[in-house]
């Protein structure tokens, strides 16, 4: 197996490295603090024109073709200056790469432009409802047909990106008296089509600069042609679009994980206590190594999984797998820092405390960890029978 990376892998990577050091790591704080959407919209646009919210789609339709691999690598360099543009970021891409799947021409042709090139700052995933989070085949928002087409009607929450996103894909029931799963279906619904109203941003502890929304759906008129995919076939499109999300998730985790442990390494190297650096006790450089083994076996796993996607291989089991470890890991990777900064990692002066309160939740959306050990546990249990 060859663990290097390709000259474009690796240009994709630095561009990335470079924009979040000079553009995003300077304001990031600020917006943590302020929750100024403004900003992080602006950041989404600088990404669209580097050509970062299309890293897997075809050239055909104004994407970067750099393939999963790089959309790993760029969203951990992202993360690791601004959580809050990096989720922007990967979500924007999973809905572009979830169009180019499972699309019509006309739909490939309409939407993944404007995507894009930033004429839409985002795409979001309206799937989760309040009774149905872990459990999406128990949502309740419908889909009528009627002579126009459908008519959606239905709550979504925690929809990431929803106020200012240009088009939604909307999970709906389209046959509530099939089996449980089997009759919802897929749809791609402009973000300005009446009868769509979203909610005020959610209060977050972290990722506070990621605008999170209820999205409102009341009797909201759409055509034949919206529907993503074919009748009654959504769940199966959800599912594939969370094993692909969680390359995007275990990759930002990584990223914050990584920045708060070379933060507090560097910090460790000249802070004095007892008249030397406090990198020079035994303690502390036990931590400094296990964290940096633990995040360097998340790359791999994450490395391994956007590898088998972009090779058309099984990967549900290799992402669930990459998702809750490199979360879990950057989840103690940030607390470890926080520790070795003493007091000072407790105070907002520093960024280990934003890094803290960023990198809960990667062990919660795109599937909290239980829910992966439950896809990591079927997947073996499939293979042995």
């Amino acid at each position: 197996m060859d663990l290097q990376l390709t000259e474009e892998q690796i240009l994709i990577q630095d561009t990335a490295k470079r924009f979040a050091e000079s553009e995003l790591a300077p304001r990031a704080a600020e917006l943590d603090e302020s929750a100024d959407h403004e900003i992080v919209k602006a950041n989404a646009a600088k990404l669209a024109e580097l050509g970062f919210m299309g890293l897997n789609i075809d050239a055909d339709y104004g994407g970067t073709e750099a393939g999963v691999v790089a959309f790993s690598l760029a969203v951990t360099e992202i993360a690791k200056a601004c959580a809050s543009t990096a989720v922007t970021m990967s979500v924007t891409n999973m809905v572009a790469e979830v169009i180019q799947a499972m699309g019509t021409d006309t739909q490939k042709q309409t939407y993944l432009p404007r995507l894009c090139s930033g004429e839409y700052l985002s795409g979001s995933f309206c799937l989760t409802e309040a009774g149905a989070g872990s459990d999406p085949a128990s949502m309740r928002t419908q889909a009528v047909a009627n002579d126009q087409g459908w008519v959606i009607s239905g709550t979504k929450q925690w929809i990431t990106s929803a106020e200012f996103a240009g088009v939604y894909v909307v999970w709906a029931v389209t046959d509530p008296a099939a089996a449980k799963g089997k009759g919802i279906s897929c749809f791609l619904v402009e973000a300005n089509t009446p009868g769509i109203t979203v909610g005020p941003a959610e209060k977050k502890m972290g990722q506070c600069g990621s605008a999170t929304n209820e999205v409102h759906f009341d009797q909201v008129q759409v055509g034949t042609d919206a529907m993503l995919g074919a009748l009654n076939d959504g769940f199966r499109i959800a599912v594939a679009e969370l094993a692909g999300g969680r390359i995007g998730i275990g990759s930002l985790a990584l990223g914050i994980g990584q920045a708060a442990i070379d933060y507090a390494t560097q910090y460790a190297t000249e802070r004095k206590q007892f008249g030397r650096p406090i990198s020079d006790f035994q303690g502390l450089q036990w931590m400094i190594a296990d964290r940096a083994t633990e995040l360097e076996a998340a790359r791999l796993l994450l490395m391994s999984a956007a590898d088998r996607k972009e090779k058309g291989l099984p990967f549900a089991k290799e992402a669930s797998m990459a998702k809750l470890f490199a979360s879990e890991k950057a989840n103690q990777a940030c607390y470890s820092a926080l520790q070795m900064l003493g007091g000072y990692g407790y105070m907002r002066e520093y960024p280990l405390e934003r890094m803290s309160r960023d990198v809960r939740i990667t062990s919660i959306y795109e599937g909290t960890s239980e829910v992966q050990r439950i896809v990591i546990a079927r997947e073996i249990l499939k293979q042995l029978a």
